[in-house]
């Protein structure tokens, strides 16, 4: 379903039922990530302190978005923007710079981080009925991505860039529902691609300049973690073994234990089940986004920005780091709170704007 114009005459009744239905699949599907890890980390004596970390650090995040978002619908992001860049420039790990026996990730980390915060600013624009506010949020979002190139990361240099443009052209968009089809699309494009890169899909060529960009010690890390999942489809080889059973992590002089690829993780770790939960994760923030009673323009740009988070995760180690998914759970709050002030006109009158298109 799409935005339908640019008000409807719905009742508060009908989007606390959209969004309690939302929030009620998220805690279905967070409560499934971590129960399932507990059952293969019991089955294969994995350590599932990880993966119970992340989930708890998505939640957290996303319940602090949506009371931030609620009481300060601009503000909130701008401050997230801006704590995310001080994050990143402040802890040296994040930071990919030139060092050699720095941990293979961190770049990712950069970026998605980055990501993130260019979309919370581009949020916080769209929010904001102050053209002079929209301007120099947009402004601060263009500034992240000059940070990411300045940081050495090119990547997330243009997933910034994508962002902030895909932002401004969301103020056009009048149906919702293609657009995140379409981002779910390209999520599911990028993790395919990792697949076929492995099962030599693609033509020579590319396959060859897909593996110089991606490295070939990282690809190599991906085809362990596909003959770990062929030794165990259902229930993997536990959270946190692959470092031990992997034979290029354990050959690798600087290793995190890591495949470098979030889905390729599940899949070693916690088999099929855990790639479908994975993806339901990414899901559900979809949904909820789709779902949202907030203009179609801040729902897309946080949408964007958490699929550049997804491609960056299934080429990269991005969500090992906390930070990163708590940033994750915090935009998909902020774009799906419904600000306090929305609230009195609802309660007088009955009805509920629905304002999906903003002024530039």
């Amino acid at each position: 379903m799409g935005s339908r114009g640019t008000t409807a005459a719905v009742g508060p009744d009908a989007d606390g039922g959209r969004r309690s239905g939302a929030d009620t699949a998220g805690v279905v599907i967070l409560g499934a990530c971590a129960s399932w890890s507990l059952i293969t980390a019991a089955a294969r004596e994995g350590r599932p302190e990880g993966v119970l970390l992340a989930v708890l650090a998505v939640a957290a995040g996303y319940a602090a978005g949506r009371i931030c978002g609620a009481l300060l619908p601009v503000a909130a992001p701008c401050g997230a923007a801006l704590a995310g860049v001080a994050l990143t420039v402040a802890v040296p790990h994040l930071a990919p710079g030139p060092r050699i026996t720095a941990p293979l990730g961190d770049a990712g980390a950069t970026a998605a981080l980055l990501a993130l915060s260019a979309g919370a600013a581009c949020c916080g624009a769209w929010a904001s009925p102050v053209p002079a506010v929209r301007v120099a949020l947009r402004l601060l979002a263009a500034g992240i991505a000059v940070t990411a190139a300045v940081l050495g990361s090119a990547v997330g240099c243009a997933v910034c860039a994508v962002v902030l443009l895909c932002s401004l052209a969301a103020g056009r968009v009048r149906r919702r529902g293609a657009g995140i089809a379409g981002l779910g699309l390209a999520a599911g494009l990028v993790t395919g691609l990792t697949w076929a890169v492995l099962g030599s899909f693609v033509p020579v060529g590319l396959a060859a300049s897909l593996e110089g960009q991606l490295t070939a010690h990282r690809v190599r890390l991906w085809g362990d973690a596909l003959d770990l999942l062929r030794g165990d489809l259902a229930l993997g080889v536990g959270p946190g073994r692959f470092g031990s059973l992997s034979p290029t992590a354990a050959q690798s002089s600087v290793t995190d234990g890591r495949p470098h690829s979030a889905v390729w993780q599940q899949a070693a770790e916690q088999g099929v089940a855990g790639v479908v939960l994975l993806g339901a994760a990414f899901g559900w923030m979809l949904y909820a986004l789709w779902r949202s009673s907030r203009p179609t323009p801040v729902v897309l740009t946080a949408g964007v920005a958490l699929t550049g988070l997804a491609a960056i995760a299934a080429v990269g180690n991005a969500l090992s780091f906390t930070a990163v998914s708590v940033g994750a759970g915090l935009l998909a709050g902020l774009a799906t709170a419904r600000p306090v002030a929305d609230d009195a006109p609802a309660r007088a009158s009955g009805v509920r704007p629905r304002g999906d298109r903003m002024p530039r």
